[in-house]
């Protein structure tokens, strides 16, 4: 098969799964068909699926990311602050690390919304339905939501990184509280604390909490490159040798850069 036949195939078995979306008929252009497709992923219940699924689908969202470009940490330059450190603008689903960040929402569940523009959902749609179902796991054994500045740890599965750090940032509603930056910086502990205990090397983390959360994006980063440097001179036995910070947009690329440039 073709990533076309692929794509296909993957909504038609989704709707017959799903038979509410039944009626959504296929697209003409890959791009309809990869939007409905993702969509689909999104909204599906975590649950166990078939072998012939999950092969199809891992073929297709592997070519996908491959077709992207795959990108290895281990080549990016480091910081002139810090050889440990390292910038790097791009899709944090392409990155080829031991371990990427999710910041998620505290059901630990993945985004639900449609095509939703968030890394959670963009995390959760490369990684493919398999993640999902692993959070989902956890969370009936933990039995209760995550808690802000904690971290859960699963598979990269279709990603190209080994595993993901999930984590649940702060909500700011309003003035910035020592509270919040306080769970902040709890976030970026426990990611570090759990890929030691995974023995990864590399670590990229996302800008956690600046989207939809609204943390500040200056304090949020002042606060996760501090963080991580004083975590890993605390840390000297820890197996993490590169920390990469991931920003997608120029803005957050510019704040990075002045706390980076040494």
């Amino acid at each position: 098969m073709n990533q076309s036949e692929r794509r296909i195939w993957l909504i038609q078995e989704l709707q017959k799964e799903m038979p509410e979306y039944a009626h959504y008929p296929i697209p003409k252009t890959s791009e309809e068909q990869w939007r409905l497709l993702r969509g689909l992923f999104n909204v599906r219940s975590p649950k166990e699926a078939s072998e012939d699924f999950l092969k199809m689908q891992d073929t297709f969202l592997q070519e996908i990311t491959r077709e992207k470009g795959i990108v290895d940490g281990d080549s990016l330059e480091a910081t002139a602050l810090d050889r440990r450190l390292v910038l790097w603008q791009g899709d944090i689903s392409t990155l080829k690390v031991d371990a990427i960040v999710n910041a998620c929402n505290s059901a630990l569940l993945g985004c639900f919304i449609p095509n939703h523009n968030c890394i959670d959902n963009v995390e959760h749609s490369m990684a493919g339905v398999q993640m999902r179902y692993a959070c989902f796991r956890q969370m009936q054994e933990q039995g209760h939501e995550e808690a802000t500045g904690q971290c859960k740890i699963t598979p990269g599965y279709n990603l190209p990184a080994k595993y993901v750090l999930h984590t649940v940032g702060p909500i700011v509603q309003g003035e910035l509280t020592e509270k919040e930056m306080e769970e902040l910086k709890s976030c970026y502990r426990a990611c570090l604390t759990k890929a030691t205990e995974a023995k990864c090397k590399s670590v990229a983390f996302c800008c956690i909490s600046t989207g939809v959360f609204m943390f500040p994006k200056d304090k949020a980063a002042e606060i996760a490159v501090s963080t991580v440097r004083e975590w890993l001179d605390a840390h000297p036995e820890s197996t993490v040798e590169r920390v990469i910070f991931n920003v997608f947009t120029d803005e957050d690329k510019g704040i990075y850069e002045e706390l980076l440039k040494g």
